[in-house]
């Protein structure tokens, strides 16, 4: 074990004294108790380990302490994960105070954090794909940054909320989140007094949910120097031409989740005579529906094998640049569907090439791992319970929820820790 993680192991005995074993995230009303002594992947062993390399941006020692109690107290407290109730179960004189200034006043830098967490999943759990999918948390008040109204297809009604996108990392048994962008509307960012309130840094500007998603992967896999593999992207609102380009100009391959009503013009020879006009991406499946494959994958290496119907159509794509002249990409659009074509195809927008066929319909299950992993956990740590109004403060918590969803689910998951180099 390296000096910091002596060094954090240290600290977390010295603050352990009234604190709980974490056993496993608490749900509501729910209270963990005392047990034996950690077993070697329970979650406060993989928390203990994930400790070192976590905090080791954070100079201090009373920062580290607190980043590790965080974590915990997500992981213990039944209901919501607020500050007041962590603190409760921590215990401690001024508990809640240290904790509301270690998140929202303090001034350690998260995307160190967040690349030490992503650092240690891929070591523990190397991805197959990047899944990319957004996140709204429902609000009652007008204050929590970013908060907006907007129109939510997917619930047929105007929500109160803030949207954000996270990039997650999936691979065999394990999805976990590894970054995050909060989605800032104009009325925040050409604000100024809100700005100020919440503490925006003046880099920051209007973005796009899907510009959300581009610099969130470009940020991870430029930035941080984590391995390229095919980045998913399921987010209903985004222009899925505009995010497939902004991707494609940074080099990130991708596959991006496209509505059965965009219109692509058919370039595929094996489609003659459907190319003189553009066709909604349903119709160019219909008129390509016998040039579908079976593919037979598996979700994991412990479940049954699938069988998928898996289409691919050369499409082109018109596009314009920010100057305004018009280009046309080529892209493949590809169909992915049950054997039996008992419902639609799944359909998707690649620049990868039509020879890795066989892996798209195991990374478009992945947006569906994805989804299953924030129900089962991410909410259960309490991803969205955050109250605070700072900028800075929404991003320390998610971080560290993200932290507390990877002790859950590599605790969980057999032999899924990092070998540690001798």
């Amino acid at each position: 074990m390296s000096t910091v993680s002596h060094r954090l192991t240290a600290d977390l005995t010295a603050s352990r004294t009234s604190r709980p074993t974490v056993l496993r995230p608490a749900g509501p009303g729910q209270h963990q108790e005392w047990g034996p002594p950690p077993a070697a992947d329970s979650p406060e062993a993989v928390l203990e380990d994930l400790c070192g390399p976590l905090f080791a941006s954070l100079r201090r020692s009373d920062q580290r302490r607190r980043g590790a109690e965080y974590v915990q107290g997500l992981l213990s407290t039944g209901g919501r994960k607020s500050i007041r109730n962590m603190a409760a179960l921590i215990g401690g004189s001024g508990t809640g105070q240290r904790l509301h200034h270690f998140i929202c006043s303090s001034t350690w830098d998260w995307t160190p954090v967040r690349r030490a967490m992503a650092d240690y999943l891929i070591r523990a759990a190397p991805p197959e794909a990047w899944v990319v999918r957004p996140m709204t948390i429902p609000k009652v008040g007008q204050h929590s940054v970013g908060v907006s109204r907007y129109f939510s297809p997917d619930e047929g009604q105007t929500l109160n909320a803030q949207r954000a996108v996270g990039v997650w990392a999936v691979s065999d048994g394990v999805s976990a989140p590894v970054n995050w962008r909060l989605h800032l509307p104009q009325t925040w960012i050409k604000d100024g007094l809100r700005r100020n309130q919440a503490s925006i840094p003046c880099e920051v500007e209007p973005e796009t949910i899907g510009d959300c998603a581009v610099t969130a992967c470009q940020e991870m896999l430029d930035g941080w120097g984590l391995p390229q593999r095919p980045v998913l992207v399921d987010i209903g609102e985004a222009d899925p031409l505009a995010t497939i380009a902004g991707l494609r100009a940074r080099g990130i391959p991708s596959l991006v989740k496209v509505a059965g009503d965009a219109l692509l013009t058919v370039t595929d020879p094996g489609l003659t005579g459907h190319g003189a006009r553009p066709m909604s991406a349903h119709g160019i499946m219909r008129a390509a529906r016998n040039m579908g494959r079976p593919v037979t994958w598996r979700r994991s290496a412990t479940t049954a094998p699938r069988t998928s119907v898996v289409t691919t159509v050369q499409v082109g794509v018109r596009g314009s640049r920010p100057g305004g002249a018009r280009e046309t990409g080529r892209l493949l659009l590809v169909g992915v569907g049950p054997v039996d074509r008992s419902s639609a195809p799944e359909l998707w927008l690649t620049d990868l090439p039509a020879t890795r066929a066989a892996a798209f319909p195991q990374w478009a299950d992945g947006v569906r791992r994805v989804d299953q992993a924030f129900d089962d956990v991410t909410s259960q740590v309490g991803i969205r319970d955050y109250v605070g109004r700072s900028y800075s403060g929404w991003h320390r918590h998610v971080t560290l929820a993200s932290a507390a969803h990877t002790v859950a689910v590599l605790s969980t998951t057999a032999g899924a820790r990092p070998v540690r180099a001798s």
